[in-house]
């Protein structure tokens, strides 16, 4: 299941509020025949990401290859910090709220499933688990882009 949560259907790419969850601020969707290469990322019920931080280069493509080892749904979603922040807050206030964007996946226990993203511009970002309370418990990621 690719970022849904909830039973309220949303155009893609857009929170409840209208707010565009991916913008171009962290990179865009990438194209999987020109991946560069891939990266593992574990989700664990402890609200944690492994690694907790990447470093990648300017232009690279990651296939993000995502595991949920824990028993709760996780969700994986890349962007600038202050924005996940933000709509982590919202999900909070709005549980049922649904988002669906590229730059995002989500899964059940024990549930695989891929990612792929080109970062294009460097800066710093993060994924982050924006499910109510999971980024608040610390699950979130650094992204250095170089």
């Amino acid at each position: 299941m690719n970022g849904m949560h909830g039973n309220m259907g949303m155009h893609e790419g857009m929170s409840a509020d209208g707010h565009d969850l991916h913008g171009g601020m962290a990179g865009s969707p990438g194209d999987p025949a020109r991946v560069d290469r891939t990266v593992e990322i574990d989700m664990s019920d402890a609200m944690r990401f492994a690694p907790a931080e990447l470093h990648i280069k300017t232009g690279e493509t990651i296939r993000f290859f995502v595991r949920n080892q824990g028993h709760l749904v996780h969700e994986m979603v890349i962007g600038p910090a202050d924005r996940l922040a933000q709509h982590a807050e919202m999900m909070r206030k709005m549980p049922a709220m649904a988002h669906v964007a590229p730059n995002m996946i989500q899964l059940k226990a024990g549930q695989r499933g891929g990612l792929v993203w080109r970062f294009d511009r460097p800066g710093k970002f993060e994924y982050a688990c924006l499910l109510p309370g999971h980024r608040e418990a610390g699950m979130k990621g650094r992204i250095v882009v170089e």
